[in-house]
């Protein structure tokens, strides 16, 4: 997984490094001007503009602007403030990670192209929020690492694409990082030779009269990640949930519509995960069913949907949670606001870290940005969202997929995070326009093989 560093520790970094600071502004600005070298696709006769503030930022940008100079490029270095002439390109050393209050930047020429140097600035290094007005930037090239508000907030829409330049920093320390497709094959533990069906066993609570769909999804979504076995469980359901039938493959048990309880409990001897929770309703019998089955289950938990509503404020949610095996909880927007009595907000990093130290579960909270925090503070980041997989049902998809991870053996964080990662990279596979939640548990199982395989799996 890649480091994602904060502002704080990229200044701890820089002060702990037996680098002289000259020594790595000459190198960040040596990346800079590269970058800006590949951007103009040669410098000479090429008309640069380089906005330069007082700090170190500045000063990497004055080295950019000195070595395409030395290429052949007419380059100007001007302030924060100045007004921008004619040119082929803007680099953007104003402030970097130092802001200190909106910024307002100059407008770039028309037909300019602007390249960020660390961040663009104007834009939180942790947060990624924008008070002012920032340039917006084709490309951005960070050093050493990472930084949160290069993927959160406002930042992605400022930074363009970003690449990382590695200037001897040294080791970073950062308790943050970011989920990579290598990771999936590295952390996805392959199929034994000696497998066999309850290996991988998953159990699904999930769906009421007329909401089956939520449970079939949740299903399909497990089986399609390696869940061997998925038996499932709908409450006070009926024998069919209508066209298409339910899943061929699940096993379904027998639940009544209150006081099934230990017929879950019991369907869990067998089983390594829970998942529970997509489309079971809220009637105040429901809540306290779910209650007693999320404090009595011995085995990983997901806690989606409306079994998040039976788990009330996170002071409630925590007492529950207790215990001797992970929970994870997976709340979009409106569901953490009822658990912490406000909005998550853009900075998602703080907001999971909140959620889990308040509930004491692994909290995922979804977006574009999906962070996922452990109750110590560690956190792991999929970047893999988009608007694809705002329909109906996708969430289900996801339960579905974290619990078969976590059923194959992987930990609690590393299990959302890679879950949520799949889960955006699957959505990509599909149709840009009309992506439905039933089209995801087959993308997510191309996705699966093609990572898996290619790297040998035993178990074919």
């Amino acid at each position: 997984m890649r480091p994602v560093v904060t502002v704080a520790e990229m200044r701890a970094a820089d002060a702990a490094s037996p680098v002289p600071e000259e020594t790595l502004i000459r190198r960040a600005g040596t990346a800079a001007a590269v970058a800006a070298l590949r951007m103009l696709g040669g410098a000479y006769g090429k008309r640069v503009v380089v906005v330069a503030g007082k700090g170190n930022n500045g000063a990497d940008g004055k080295v950019a602007a000195e070595l395409l100079g030395r290429r052949g490029a007419r380059v100007s270095v001007v302030g924060p403030e100045a007004v921008l002439r004619d040119c082929h390109l803007v680099l953007d050393a104003a402030l970097g990670t130092g802001l200190r209050g909106p910024y307002d930047a100059p407008v770039p020429p028309t037909g300019a192209r602007v390249l960020a140097i660390d961040i663009p600035s104007g834009v939180d290094g942790d947060t990624g929020d924008a008070p002012g007005r920032p340039m917006t930037a084709a490309r951005t090239v960070t050093f050493g690492a990472l930084k949160p508000g290069l993927l959160q907030g406002d930042g992605p829409v400022f930074a363009g694409a970003v690449e990382v330049a590695d200037i001897g920093l040294g080791e970073l320390r950062s308790r943050i990082s970011l989920v990579e497709d290598a990771d999936v094959a590295r952390l996805v533990p392959r199929r034994d030779v000696h497998a066999h069906k309850w290996s991988s066993a998953l159990c699904v609570v999930a769906g009421s009269p007329g909401m089956e769909g939520a449970a079939t999804l949740s299903t399909e979504g497990a089986a399609r990640a390696g869940a061997g076995m998925v038996r499932l469980g709908v409450p006070g359901s009926a024998e069919s949930p209508g066209r298409g039938g339910w899943p061929t493959e699940a096993v379904r048990f027998a639940l009544g519509g209150r006081g099934w309880r230990n017929d879950v409990l019991q369907a869990l001897e067998r089983c390594r995960a829970l998942v529970i929770g997509p489309g079971l309703g809220r009637t105040a019998g429901t809540a306290e069913e779910v209650r007693a089955v999320v404090a009595g289950a011995r085995v990983p938990v997901v806690v989606d949907a409306d079994a998040l509503f039976a788990l009330g404020d996170a002071r409630s949610a925590r007492a529950v949670v207790a215990g001797d095996r992970p929970v994870v909880v997976t709340p979009h927007d409106g569901e953490y606001a009822r658990l912490l009595g406000e909005p998550p907000g853009s900075d998602r990093v703080a907001a999971a870290r909140r959620l889990a130290a308040a509930s004491g579960a692994v909290a995922l909270v979804k977006g574009s940005l999906t962070a996922v925090a452990s109750p110590s503070g560690e956190v792991v980041l999929a970047a893999s969202g988009s608007a694809r997989l705002a329909t109906a049902g996708t969430g289900d998809v996801l339960s579905g997929v974290i619990g078969a991870f976590l059923a194959r053996g992987i930990a609690p964080l590393e299990a959302a995070a890679l879950a949520a990662h799949v889960h955006g990279r699957a959505a990509s596979d599909g149709p840009a326009e009309g992506l439905v939640a039933g089209d995801l548990p087959d993308l997510v199982s191309a996705r699966l093989s093609g990572w898996l395989s290619s790297t040998g799996d035993p178990g074919g």
